[in-house]
């Protein structure tokens, strides 16, 4: 088990979720993602994303300064 940073400040939507896929092929069971990221739709297109693909969102929290922090497991 394995924790994979992804950072995507600066992207705009749908960067952010986009990435995210990418790198979820790269991903095996029990991996956790945690992802960054400062577009204001994140939380909603991730939490769409973890329930069409069938993944577990533990957590996506805002940090201040309109940045996010999301926690995904595989």
């Amino acid at each position: 088990m394995a924790t994979i940073v992804l950072d995507t400040l600066g992207l705009k939507c749908p960067q952010p979720i986009l990435k995210v896929a990418i790198k979820a092929k790269e991903l095996q069971e029990g991996d956790m993602l945690e992802v960054l990221a400062d577009c204001q739709s994140f939380p909603k297109d991730l939490k769409a994303w973890c329930d069409k693909t069938g993944r577990t969102l533990l957590v996506c929290a805002e940090e201040g300064d309109g940045k996010f922090k999301a926690q995904i497991q595989f």
